[in-house]
């Protein structure tokens, strides 16, 4: 069935599960929660009940619409089979596809909303059942686009239904949100994220760190648990603290004019170093108070780091800093 494959949002999934079996499914939803926890695949599943053919108020997920819904084209748009299941992306479709010169590299575009959503919503779906348009991080919508969807979203056609899928809820037009009924999908707890990890084939020597960082989201962690990413954050967190423990200020300097990264993988990084010195604190805190204490004020200035990044500090200044201050710790 297509929902049973959604883990740990039971409350989200009841909350479809009862409109696909009273009728009552609102014309445009809004799926709020953290990336990686099961919005795009309860879109997903909900698509495939309003389209099956099969004559299952949930979805067979057998019939040839239901399979189609769920598949994907192959190459560039990654588009349903469905064509009555279209997704509303940035950098989804080809510039030419949405009748622009360039990609949508850092929004949703008006031409994409014009030319997927308006161009079609107000026509019968091609087979007769519902029309779906599924907006992945609906955030991502440009002022001009958001409002190009506002009127479809107030008188649409009936049998057409949109998903909006958004981890920053807050972002969006409160006029899209008025229009839009919230299903509200939670972080995952750390058994399911686990669980996944290992379905994927992951090591399990990488599943504590991964699980740790990742704060509830499948996605993070598989990413998180990457061999690649692993040994890259593994050589960070030792570098830094081989730097902390110098007998003097080259290998800091060095090292903290090295940091040449965004600070979105920058603070990742330091977020790793803190798991490593939480660590290193719980281990400690019995058998020597002191060095747990000690960890504890290391933890304390990495946090001031992400800290200083988030308020767009330069990498390398925060780095300097950074391991200045483990230095006197250590001290």
């Amino acid at each position: 069935m297509p929902f049973s494959h959604i883990l740990g949002q039971d409350t989200a999934v009841g909350t479809l599960v009862r409109a696909l079996q009273t009728g009552r499914v609102h014309h445009a939803y809004r799926f709020e929660g953290p990336p990686g926890v099961g919005k795009e695949l309860a879109a997903v599943a909900l698509s495939q009940a309003l389209v099956c053919t099969a004559g299952d108020p949930l979805g067979c997920g057998r019939c040839d619409a239901c399979r189609r819904a769920a598949g994907r084209s192959p190459g560039r748009p990654a588009s349903p089979l469905h064509p009555d299941v279209q997704f509303v992306a940035k950098n989804f479709y080809p510039a030419a596809v949405i009748g622009r010169s360039r990609d949508e590299l850092t929004e949703i575009s008006v031409d994409q909303v014009r030319s997927i959503v308006l161009a079609h919503a107000s026509y019968p779906p091609h087979e007769g059942r519902a029309r779906v348009f599924i907006v992945r991080d609906a955030e991502d919508l440009s002022v001009g686009a958001a409002n190009a969807f506002l009127k479809t979203l107030e008188e649409p056609r009936p049998g057409t239904h949109f998903i909006l899928l958004t981890s920053r809820g807050d972002r969006l037009l409160n006029t899209i949100r008025s229009r839009t009924l919230p299903v509200r999908f939670a972080p995952l707890s750390e058994p399911i994220v686990r669980g996944i990890l290992r379905d994927q084939g992951v090591p399990e020597e990488r599943h504590d760190l991964a699980v740790e960082l990742a704060a509830g989201s499948a996605s993070a962690a598989l990413e998180l648990a990457d061999e690649e990413q692993t040994a890259s954050r593994d050589a960070f967190v030792k570098s830094v603290l081989a730097a902390a423990a110098a007998r003097d200020l080259g290998p800091a300097v060095a090292f903290a004019e090295s940091v040449d990264r965004d600070k979105g993988a920058l603070k990742d990084d330091l977020r790793a170093l803190n798991a490593a010195l939480a660590r290193e604190a719980r281990a400690a805190v019995a058998a020597d108070p002191r060095r747990a204490g000690l960890s504890a004020k290391r933890y304390a200035a990495v946090s001031r780091a992400v800290a200083q990044l988030e308020r767009n500090a330069s990498p390398s200044l925060a780095m300097a800093s950074l391991i200045a201050e483990l230095r006197s710790v250590i001290g």
